[in-house]
């Protein structure tokens, strides 16, 4: 049995001459005005009783078009328009399963910024890439190349709020495999003072991006704060100050992340990990923004993906599993443990390093797991749309 070619995104940095940056600027805009109005008239059907899917909002776009208020929707390329429409049937099929709350509007301000174009609305040839609607192909920084004879299946054209221009490529990536399995396994113990502690007593460093650039960053809020609201060029000069310390930072961190997760799969066939609720962590005001500054969320994101490529496994332990009171040694749980306590004696005459001993209570719970699973609940859908095995622990085990 052969498995599904793997698709990838590849995503490059542009820089877009002052025709192409207006159009897709009004791009955009049309984009969010036809998703806000497909919402709106959904919204309106469903009170009423009715059912609106893809197809009539395909064809209130048709009538939309003819419109004298909305006339301006021809004059963008049709394709964004058409796949905005296919973004919200997709967000409503999320909700109605459960994966996601209620489709939202577009924001003007907040919303990402963002197009995306299928094969029969952009030409690439000879590696040079041009959308519909324009004459000349992106001036694209090819920071690395696409894989060897791919063409792109869709292209996704987006700009942050620091006004950079990026262009995504989809394509089907035949360059990655499974990597030969090795055996090895490794428990996973994330936090704020190391960013990682593996069982096998190595600790990562946190670099703390945020907390470098902290002074910067209040320094350009509180110049944000000083300019009147509003639309005023002074203002929005002074936002994009902002958003670019913001990307400065989610940059380098997502760089770090990358290293660390492609160097633990390479290394190691069973990655365990603990299933912490970051979200519900993030609402204790004392540490949010060190868990946030950390990217706990991210790297388990980066890493599930990054297994399902390279043919590994990742194991997430129920987050009541008592990995930090428990010996490692003799299986004793305390009945507390402070988070001041970094080190602690068991009864049985180990010294234990706080860290260290969670990420080796989680690799041995990971290895029961995938022997015999039993010890944690059923896990998340990996990108792959398979669920690792966890089940609830018994009394006994918290």
């Amino acid at each position: 049995m052969t498995s599904a070619p793997l698709k990838r995104a590849f995503k490059y940095r542009f820089y877009p001459t002052q025709g192409q940056a207006a159009e897709l600027s009004r791009t955009f805009g049309c984009v969010r005005k036809v998703y806000n109005l497909a919402l709106a008239a959904r919204a309106e059907a469903s009170a009423h009783g009715e059912h609106v899917g893809y197809a009539a909002t395909s064809a209130l776009l048709t009538a939309w078009k003819k419109t004298e208020e909305l006339s301006y929707l021809r004059e963008v390329a049709s394709v964004p328009l058409q796949q905005t429409l296919r973004h919200l049937q997709t967000a409503f099929v999320n909700f109605f399963e459960k994966r996601a709350r209620y489709p939202r509007f577009k924001s003007k301000k907040r919303s990402r910024k963002a197009a995306e174009y299928t094969a029969s609305a952009f030409r690439y040839r000879d590696g040079k890439l041009t959308l519909a609607k324009m004459t000349e192909p992106l001036a694209i920084v090819w920071s690395r190349p696409l894989p060897e004879g791919v063409v792109p299946s869709t292209v996704t054209v987006s700009q942050d709020g620091s006004g950079r221009w990026f262009v995504s490529l989809l394509c089907v990536d035949t360059a990655i495999t499974p990597l030969p399995a090795n055996g090895c396994a490794v428990g996973i113990d994330v936090g704020l003072e190391h960013l990682l502690t593996l069982s096998t007593g190595e600790k990562i460093a946190n670099p703390r991006y945020e907390h470098r650039d902290r002074a910067r960053l209040v320094k350009a809020q509180r110049s944000l704060a000083r300019k009147a609201k509003g639309e005023g060029a002074n203002r929005a000069k002074a936002r994009r100050a902002v958003a670019r310390i913001h990307a400065r930072i989610a940059d380098r961190r997502r760089d770090h992340l990358h290293q660390l997760t492609t160097r633990l799969v390479r290394d190691n066939q069973t990655l365990v990990i603990e299933d912490l609720a970051v979200r519900d962590m993030v609402r204790n005001r004392s540490l949010a923004r060190a868990i946030g500054d950390a990217g706990w969320a991210e790297f388990r994101s980066m890493l599930e993906y990054k297994a399902a490529w390279y043919g590994r496994q990742v194991i997430a332990v129920d987050r009541f599993f008592p990995s930090s009171r428990m010996c490692s040694v003799c299986g004793a749980v305390t009945d507390t443990m402070p988070l001041a306590v970094r080190a602690w004696t068991c009864g049985c005459g180990t010294v234990h390093d706080r860290d260290v001993n969670a990420a080796k209570n989680l690799l041995a719970a990971g290895l029961a797991v995938s022997v015999c699973g039993a010890g944690v609940r059923p896990q998340r859908l990996t990108p792959g749309g398979q669920s690792a095995v966890k089940q609830k622990p018994s009394q006994r085990e918290r």
